[in-house]
């Protein structure tokens, strides 16, 4: 008997982390960073819901946060085996793990100045520096379609998943100890669509016991585009946003999206098709990404720009210092400005929009998922104010979005993977998606002929006993006495009480701001004070 437990990633899109023990081989695929709301990251600071000292080995699908951010609180815990990965996304770890450092250990300095200054005791960062280090010395690479033996009988191998430089799925094997019979399994990791820049669409074998899926976008399709057509969206979007004056600010992710935006706008300007645009890529850690893909140009599908020349436009400014970052505030008009982070929760991106999404000839492109309770969310809402850096503003610029930027398989093309893997004899896991979106993909896979009973939505922390036959539940680490993550409300994935916080803030000045006179504002804080029981 062996088991598979969600440690992340079961009910939302973050913090990805899953465990299989058989045979005495104690195994992690992924260990994700958890991303979203206040609640969501606070899950970050809580102990593991395992030992990880007893962890043997990782087996990482690739480089993004939510997928591999927590490898270095892993070591600091008491991890000390390896981490399998390919090459690609080893030399992109290289640089996301020293930045990742970096901001765990400036935000845990912000913190304690705060603190101090209340009184309070001072916290350790999530990480460190040295804590990335170490985890760096552990990786491992594997090329694709290439079998390891991590542990006698135990073995994987990674296969394309088209979603990032590096990505992989992966496939492990084993023999069931009292049955004699080899188990296989497959974790999609995150699928890339069929139409991408960079990647050949994800591919596999078939015929599995058991396979977890990604679902993301489990509950919507895409408008059918081809590249090309992608290209011109975005050429449109790009001369409306300049023509009305203002400057186009792009939140994106720094790995993968914000690659293929600076090569189909390189493609737009060298065709003339963007005329008088300046581009500020301005994103540390994206700098450095982009120069990995240069140093991997020659593995890149559908590049339309010489490899010599491939990000180097001359109309391109890439960001360095804070100060050249700062410079930018003074640019009017008629800059696209590209910045991380692509959900606009952090990083320099936050600068950005508090400096233009006031402005009525200003846009904000969105190119990339939002997830439930981050500040990109929050804009696309529709709300009419943004709470940034413990300040509000006025949201007057034109909020626009793109969604065929979008690194996901949409759900027709996460369907056609997962019956093209079949057949799936034990049973199906869905992961890595709101609850809507999982539920809505079983029910389509149900109409496709898959059997409902087969097709699992695990929970937060749940665990199954795996065996030939259908998976049975163990139930959930949370639900037992002394449970180390026994507090936390799934629903909190999507609300916690500091959104509701940041929302409130904004309807009470609202509210007084519209108040006819100060006799009815004195009012409103009246009724507030005695709820409050002043």
């Amino acid at each position: 008997m062996s088991t598979l437990s969600f440690f992340g990633a079961a009910g939302t899109v973050t913090g990805s982390c899953s465990m299989i023990e058989a045979n005495g081989v104690n195994a992690l695929v992924d260990c994700g960073l958890f991303q979203g709301n206040k609640a969501t990251r606070a899950l970050n600071y809580e102990p593991f819901p395992f030992e990880a000292g007893s962890i043997d080995f990782v087996l990482l699908t690739h480089a993004h946060t939510d997928h591999a951010g927590l490898l270095p609180k892993l070591v600091k815990a008491g991890f000390s085996g390896p981490i399998y990965c390919t090459e690609p996304t080893a030399a992109l770890l290289e640089f996301m793990m020293r930045d990742s450092a970096k901001i765990q250990e400036s935000e845990a300095g912000r913190r304690n100045r705060r603190h101090q200054r209340r009184g309070r005791d001072e916290i350790e960062p999530l990480f460190t520096m040295e804590d990335s280090e170490e985890t760096l010395k552990r990786l491992k690479t594997i090329s694709l379609d290439t079998w390891l033996e991590p542990f006698k009988g135990f073995h994987a191998r990674f296969q394309n998943a088209g979603h990032i430089l590096g990505s992989t799925s992966v496939e492990v094997r084993y023999q069931e100890p009292k049955t004699k019979q080899t188990m296989r399994l497959l974790f999609s990791g995150d699928l890339g669509p069929d139409e991408k820049s960079f990647h050949p669409e994800p591919g596999g074998d078939a015929g599995f016991d058991y396979v977890v899926c990604e679902s993301t976008y489990g509950d919507r399709d895409r408008d059918a585009y081809t590249l090309k057509e992608r290209r011109e969206v975005l050429k449109r979007e790009l001369n409306q946003g300049l023509k009305r004056g203002g400057n186009v600010i792009i939140p994106c992710f720094a790995v993968e999206r914000t690659q293929e935006l600076l090569h189909d706008i390189g493609v737009l300007m060298t065709k003339g098709d963007i005329p008088g645009a300046t581009l500020f890529l301005d994103s540390p850690l994206a700098r450095k990404v982009t120069n990995v893909f240069v140093d991997y140009a020659h593995t890149l599908d559908d590049v339309e720009i010489p490899e010599d020349e491939l990000f180097l436009n001359p109309n391109f400014n890439i960001i360095e210092s804070v100060d050249e970052s700062k410079a930018i505030n003074r640019i009017n008009g008629g800059a696209i400005i590209i910045s991380a982070s692509g959900m606009a929760d952090a990083g320099r991106i936050q600068h950005h929009l508090k400096n233009n999404i006031w402005k009525r000839n200003a846009t904000v492109l969105f190119v990339g998922y939002q997830a439930q309770g981050t500040t990109g969310a929050h804009i696309l809402s529709g709300a009419t104010d943004v709470r940034i850096h413990g300040k509000e503003f006025k949201i007057r610029a034109n909020i626009r979005r793109i969604g065929n930027y979008s690194a996901h398989a949409d759900q027709g093309e996460l369907i056609d993977w997962i019956l093209e893997r079949g057949p799936v004899v034990g049973g199906l896991f869905l992961n890595h998606g709101d609850d809507g979106a999982r539920e809505e993909l079983k029910r389509l896979l149900v109409e496709r002929g898959m059997d409902k009973d087969r097709i699992w939505l695990p929970h937060f922390d749940e665990s199954f006993d795996l065996s030939a036959g259908t998976p049975q539940s163990k139930g959930r680490a949370k639900d037992e006495p002394g449970s180390l993550r026994a507090g936390f409300d799934e629903m909190e994935l999507s609300r916690d009480w500091y959104t509701e916080y940041a929302s409130f803030s904004i309807e009470l000045s609202n509210a007084l701001e519209e108040a006819k006179s100060d006799a009815q504002r004195q009012a409103i804080m009246k009724r507030l004070k005695e709820t409050l029981n002043y």
